[in-house]
């Protein structure tokens, strides 16, 4: 059996273990708006998305419910529509700027099973290439990250806008197409 260790997150992990929306990460940055100096890259009435403070790869992003909700059954519909809209529209803006080769997308429920803040569902997008993983995370403790997080954010900001863009102009479009046919009848 593999076993994948991360030791280096630990004191994340004990820093953002608060109980309830007080001390709650997502809670706090949900508050905040937009920008570079915390991480966040976009805020709506339900839904943030951010850069991993700790990322395991270059273009971590985190999507959460901007209410407290500790579990899936939690979710309102909107909430669930629009959590997994923005899941789609980070992957796009993520492939748009990087082009990676593929992605991990999820999350982890509860401490024993990974979770780093723990009663606040977010879910995990992390690119991947191939060849990424190396030997200096197993031997030095050391995850090589090839980019700032400034430079980071800089590009996902400007990737999910020129993905709002494009998807206005397709929906534009379609109605375009639609009306077009409903004048021919």
């Amino acid at each position: 059996m593999d076993v994948l260790w991360a030791g280096w997150r630990m004191p994340y992990i004990a820093k953002a273990g608060g109980k309830g929306p007080k001390r709650c990460l997502f809670c706090a940055k949900g508050r905040e708006r937009p920008g570079k100096r915390n991480l966040v890259l976009a805020r709506t009435p339900r839904v943030l998305a951010m850069l991993n403070l700790y990322p395991y790869n270059v273009g971590h992003v985190m999507v959460a419910v901007r209410r407290h909700a500790a579990s899936l059954a939690d979710l309102t519909p909107e909430e669930s529509v629009e959590v997994t809209g923005w899941l789609g529209r980070v992957e796009a803006a993520l492939t748009r700027e990087y082009r990676p080769h593929g992605f991990n997308i999820g999350m982890n429920l509860g401490r024993v099973a990974g979770a780093g803040v723990l009663g606040h569902l977010h879910w995990h997008i992390v690119p991947r290439w191939n060849g990424d993983t190396n030997f200096m995370p197993v031997i030095a403790r050391t995850k090589v990250l090839p980019e700032s997080l400034d430079r980071t954010y800089a590009r996902i900001a400007k990737a999910l806008a020129a993905t709002d863009r494009r998807a206005k102009e397709g929906a534009g479009k379609k109605r375009t197409r639609r009306g077009a046919r409903r004048a021919r009848r």
